[in-house]
């Protein structure tokens, strides 16, 4: 019997006594229960997109636009989804895409999604505004897979430093995120006038590193702007949860101003609107790894990724958390698709919600799919657990879909598969 229909069964015996799956399998579903259990802050940071959040919308509505044409008696009684990405085999085309602070959904944070990943034998995607360090979810996830995404700071010591502790803890990828050099108008976070970075939350991986730590002493090349903000009983609330949550001792950091100069350097330096096409060259001298450029929705971007010797695209909009009104992902990836013409693997995020969906891009061309959002609401609701359930389930779904199309392998799915 398949994983797939073991997990049917699965579910079905264990309803014979009375006990239901712990996270529901309808993603809208799930994301309202997760709501339901997330601060308003933290909801809206993970569930809120840029502006009137219509590209969160064309996420959804681009994968309606395509129908799954099933055809008919085809032996699909053995079926495997298993593949091959950058020399590691690999049981599905899932993986979980890097998302920060995560420790808004859940005190484990990334810990518990590592866990998660090891047992499922999931690729993680470290996130670099992670909530724990790199080093840390290594050593739980050993040899599984785990890959490291890059926010190019303005600091390219920074930028080496990341890439050298990526290698060292046995990241098999470096995953290069474009389009977040500048953050997008949020509507959801700016209504609550709320930034998680400003409260110490989801930058364990600059704090555990030693040159951002050397960085904390250089004076700041930046003039800072005029701030009227009052010290109130709010603003020394919020100063006394920072020592509380920063590494170290609470005496130290609340004496030292330590955690306050951190959070000053990380916005200082965070972001870097000035990169170009020309500085990827830097970062493949300072690593071995394979680099994959995260963002890319126009083809003549994907030439350009070819052109300087890129391994590997990721078609995504951020889940439609930074340019509203842009194109979805699934109506970009046709285009990449043939501009890259098979020279090197394509991943796609940013409204993926279950097996059609990843069903629907390999059909389009793509390699692999990337889960988002929902495993941050799975992990919400019941941490590791949660996580592995959903991604159990997303492969399930993904394997019979597959099999009711009359498709056995990832091979045997193409765009004969679809239509509009």
């Amino acid at each position: 019997m398949s994983k797939a229909t073991d997990r049917q069964k699965n579910i079905y015996i264990k309803g014979m006594s009375g006990r239901r799956p712990l996270i529901p399998t309808d993603t809208d579903k799930l994301r309202q229960k997760a709501r339901e259990r997330l601060s308003t802050e933290a909801y809206a940071y993970i569930a809120g997109g840029a502006g009137m959040e219509d590209t969160i919308a064309a996420n959804r509505n681009g994968f309606d636009q395509w129908k799954i044409v099933p055809r008919m008696l085809r032996d699909v009684s053995e079926r495997d989804t298993s593949l091959n990405l950058f020399g590691q085999s690999l049981p599905s085309p899932f993986l979980l895409a890097p998302i920060g602070v995560l420790e808004m959904a859940h005190t484990k944070a990334d810990r518990a999604v590592a866990q998660a990943a090891k047992n499922t034998q999931t690729p993680m995607i470290f996130s670099n505004q992670a909530s724990v360090s790199m080093e840390s979810c290594a050593r739980i996830l050993e040899d599984s897979p785990h890959w490291f995404q890059l926010y190019w700071s303005k600091s390219d010591e920074l930028v080496t430093s990341f890439a050298k502790r990526a290698e060292d803890c046995g990241c098999s990828a470096i995953v290069v995120t474009l389009d977040t050099t500048l953050l997008g108008w949020r509507n959801q976070d700016l209504d609550l006038a709320h930034l998680p970075f400003l409260h110490g939350k989801g930058i364990a991986q600059y704090t555990s590193d030693p040159i951002f730590n050397r960085l904390l002493n250089e004076k700041s090349k930046e003039v800072a702007p005029q701030n009227s903000q009052s010290i109130n009983p709010t603003t020394l609330a919020a100063l006394f949860k920072l020592a509380w949550r920063f590494p170290g001792r609470f005496a130290t950091n609340l004496s030292s101003g330590v955690p306050l100069k951190s959070i000053r350097k990380f916005i200082e330096i965070y972001s870097r609107p000035s990169l170009t096409w020309e500085n990827l060259a830097f970062l493949r001298e300072h690593t071995s790894l394979p680099i994959l450029l995260k963002g890319i929705l126009h083809p003549d971007d994907a030439l350009k990724a070819l052109q300087h010797g890129i391994n590997g695209i990721i078609v995504s909009n951020h889940g439609g958390r930074q340019v509203d009104g842009a194109i979805s992902t699934i109506e970009a990836l046709p285009g990449v698709v043939k501009a890259i013409n098979g020279q090197i693997p394509i991943l796609i995020d940013s409204g993926i919600r279950g097996g059609s969906d990843a069903f629907k891009a390999l059909a389009l061309g793509a390699t692999a799919v990337c889960i988002g959002r929902p495993y941050v609401y799975a992990l919400a609701l019941a941490g590791r657990a949660g996580i592995e359930e959903l991604i159990n389930n997303y492969q399930a779904d993904f394997e019979l879909t597959m099999a009711l199309a009359g498709c056995k392998s990832l091979a045997e799915i193409n765009r004969n598969s679809l239509t509009t």
